[in-house]
């Protein structure tokens, strides 16, 4: 009976180790361009054209197919180019070609191997009879979940010899401007755009309006040259456009100025010394408005692993994530967390630039209580949900309370947490540690919810234990207590929340213990008794 037990019993996965999340290898900041109406009518003219250049070239790169970087014919492209706009501008339409290009095939390869998972998932389903398990896997309900589920599985297929036929000719499709874009064409009225407004803004989309940066170019750009001294934007127009130039030089100075409040010395820094420097002028239709965007590479930079924060006697701030807030609690260099947890509410519904802002409200406000306690950065789960998310329906439950939970983990933004707390935390001088979120919420509430609990005035969740768990793994030590902690006594207040982590040193050899009056005396009771 015990060997049938332990051949049921489910076994534990391997956990992968803590590692520090890589610094962000740039920057990028937005200042808004507030332009004249015959500003706003150079630089449309100026983006539609550059676009339909580009879209040509992409239209060439992607006839071209997988080949290797030498024979992909960018220097023809780019020849072909400059005949009807600049050689820089030139150059930045093939670069924008070939990224867009190699982006669509990874985007391929993962939708291939999404559908993988899917159909492989499926049929050992659908090879378990009706309402029986095989070996750990549950078949369908019913016949009639069966049946559709073979059409599913045929869609899948479908879908996958499509994939495939794309993948093999090096031919991925691409929008410009957006799928999605181009959907509500003809959709206008449940979109509630009329036909004018959907106009403007596929044309918005499908501009061109990005200059490559260039190290030793006058501030570090010479199509697009913001003058640091009064923040000053002028562009250089295209061959066929040269008669629109208010400038020298076949150039075209905007009446507005620019002044990029954030991260603004580390720009300043960049200009003065002419060091590259991309900008990008983005059209807002929506809202009317323009932005003009820089962005720049940084140094290779080298963060502390996290058993160098753990032998430094640094902090965490361990961050559970969830679907409607996160939870947090400082852990010390030993795991005991230090303090009340915290809750940080994140409403992420409505349009998304307003779920972004709320994710970075919710960010700063996490960077705000871990540079309150003194942490040394944050410590988050590898979290990604790409396999969950790839097969779906035959992993996450099924009927109203599967669909309920697919919704809520769809709506969870864990790339977009990580990304934007790596950036927002290097900036403010803290590490990110990722780890294995296997069992953090199980057994962070089997061993630590009672004794926070004791600890705190406040209601304790499992999602507050997790995030002791998680910032526990991230310093190298277990989830579970060790045994022997003082329990509560009514001549003691508080009890701690944790045993002791480390081991202390003991005497050992001849050192004896500190002697007091009522410490008896080891050994033979008349060792120094006068004989």
């Amino acid at each position: 009976m015990a060997r049938d037990v332990r051949r049921n019993k489910r076994e534990l996965r391997t956990l992968d180790a803590p590692f520090t999340v890589a610094a962000p290898s740039g920057a990028r900041i937005r200042d808004r361009l507030r332009l004249t109406s015959a500003d706003e009518k150079v630089l449309r003219e100026v983006g539609g054209h550059l676009g339909r250049l580009q879209r040509a070239d992409l239209m060439e790169r992607v006839r071209i197919g997988r080949v290797p970087v030498k024979e992909n014919r960018r220097a023809e492209r780019k020849r072909a180019l400059t005949q009807h706009s600049s050689s820089r501008w030139a150059g930045a339409m093939t670069r924008a070609s070939e990224d867009q290009y190699q982006l669509s095939l990874r985007c391929l390869f993962d939708e291939r191997a999404g559908l993988r998972r899917a159909a492989r998932k499926v049929r050992a389903r659908l090879a378990v009879p009706c309402g029986q398990r095989c070996g750990g896997v549950r078949g369908y309900a019913d016949q009639a979940e069966r049946a559709h589920k073979r059409r599913r599985l045929a869609i899948l297929e479908a879908r996958m010899v499509w994939v495939e036929e794309r993948i093999d000719a090096g031919h991925p499709a691409i929008v410009v401007g957006g799928r999605r874009l181009a959907k509500i064409r003809q959709n206008l009225d449940a979109a509630q755009l009329t036909e004018a407004q959907w106009r403007q803004r596929w044309d918005s989309a499908r501009m061109f309006l990005t200059a490559d940066g260039e190290s030793g170019a006058p501030h570090g750009n010479y199509t697009i040259t913001v003058d640091p001294a009064d923040g000053s934007v002028s562009i250089v127009l295209p061959g066929p456009l040269r008669q629109l130039a208010n400038a020298p030089r076949g150039r075209y100075r905007l009446a507005c100025t620019v002044t990029f409040n954030h991260l603004r010395q580390e720009w300043l820094d960049r200009v003065t010394a002419h060091c590259a420097v991309r900008y990008d002028v983005v059209g807002d239709p929506e809202r009317g408005r323009w932005y003009l965007d820089a962005s720049w590479s940084n140094p290779a930079t080298v963060l502390p692993a996290p058993g160098e924060l753990a032998s430094s006697g640094a902090r965490l701030l361990g961050v559970d994530l969830n679907a409607e807030h996160l939870a947090a609690c400082v852990v010390d260099v030993h795991g005991n967390p230090v303090g009340e947890p915290f809750t940080v509410a994140t409403d992420l519904t409505g349009p998304s630039a307003t779920r972004d802002g709320r994710l970075r409200t919710a960010i700063t406000e996490l960077i705000a209580i871990a540079r309150e306690h003194g942490c040394a950065g944050l410590a988050i789960e590898n979290l990604g949900f790409a396999e969950a998310r790839a097969t779906g329906r035959e992993t996450m439950g099924r009927g109203q309370r599967g669909k309920t939970f697919r919704r809520i983990v769809a709506g969870i933004p864990t790339a977009r947490f990580r990304e934007r707390l790596r950036g927002m935390a290097y900036h403010q001088g803290l590490v990110v540690v990722a780890v294995d979120p296997a069992y953090t919420s199980r057994w962070g509430a089997q061993h630590w919810q009672q004794p926070l609990q004791q600890q705190s005035t406040a209601t304790i969740t499992r999602h507050h234990t997790a995030s002791v768990a998680i910032g526990r793994r991230a310093l190298g030590h277990g989830i579970r207590r060790r045994p022997g902690v003082t329990a509560h006594d009514r001549r003691i207040v508080l009890r701690r929340a944790t045993g002791q982590t480390v081991s202390l040193p003991r005497a050992r050899g001849t050192t004896s213990p500190p002697r007091t009056v009522r410490t008896p005396l080891r050994g033979r009771q008349d060792a120094f008794a006068p004989k």
